[in-house]
């Protein structure tokens, strides 16, 4: 197998403060950024803390920024990169630093808990429940999420403002709302939720989450428009106010 040396510059430390460290050694075809940082965990480094799990990129444990932008790094192949290029493996920055590259993401299951749930509506008279393909196609790249948060880091929201935080679900919540309200058998209302709780004004479309989403999901023009329109049609349409008005709703 071929082999050649690289210089990687993988930031240590923790909360109260680190540096950017420089490790050099060599590395063979095939390899990814995780399999880098566990040869430098292996040889150089054995106390060097990294989140990882299933190393396939659908657990999204090991969200890192690799030369500034956001990715997995089991998914970030290192033939990507220039012969020679230094390559600098940071934390997700919008978390707090717990040490080294693991960021403490609670943020985001505590968010997760508010979500008013899946509400299904009756079972026909013969005990079923039905649905169009159409409608279930139409939110299945929903699920496909991993949940790696990659969105929730880049969003400016959330990552130029701490405390928005409190105000605001993040793109990776948007998508599940999504899912919910656009579920054929759902009757549960969240529009006063995503409204005033989830925050979703906060959003102004700038698409960067849909840019770092390692499974392609169309996180803005899928999901967070079609919320944001569903809420001019609830709150801001005067035709609509109007017909609640009148008809006492």
């Amino acid at each position: 197998m071929a082999t050649q040396e690289v210089t990687m510059r993988v930031w240590r430390g923790d909360a109260s403060g680190g540096a950017f460290k420089e490790y050099r050694l060599p590395i063979g075809e095939g390899m990814v950024v995780l399999d880098v940082i566990h040869a430098i965990q292996a040889t150089q480094a054995n106390d060097l803390a990294v989140r990882w799990n299933c190393k396939a990129g659908k657990c999204g444990s090991c969200s890192a920024e690799i030369n500034g932008k956001p990715r997995l790094m089991c998914m970030t192949r290192m033939n990507t990169f220039k012969p020679g290029e230094t390559i600098t493996v940071a934390p997700i920055k919008s978390f707090p630093l717990i040490r080294d590259l693991v960021t403490d993401v609670s943020f985001n299951f505590e968010k997760a808990k508010t979500i008013p749930p899946l509400r299904l509506k009756p079972k026909e008279a013969d005990g079923t429940r039905r649905m169009f393909q159409e409608d279930i196609d139409r939110a299945q790249e929903f699920h496909k999420c991993i949940e790696c948060f990659l969105c929730q880091n880049v969003c400016h929201v959330i990552r130029d403002h701490e405390d928005n935080k409190k105000h605001f679900a993040g793109p990776r919540f948007f998508v599940r709302l999504a899912a919910l309200e656009m579920h054929p058998l759902d009757t549960n209302d969240r529009k006063q939720f995503i409204k005033e709780k989830a925050g979703l004004g906060f959003c102004n479309i700038t698409k960067c989450c849909t840019e770092v989403c390692p499974e392609n999901i169309h996180i803005t023009d899928n999901s967070i428009i079609p919320l944001k329109e569903r809420l001019v049609d609830e709150f801001y349409d005067p035709l609509a106010w109007l017909f609640r008005k009148i008809g006492g709703k």
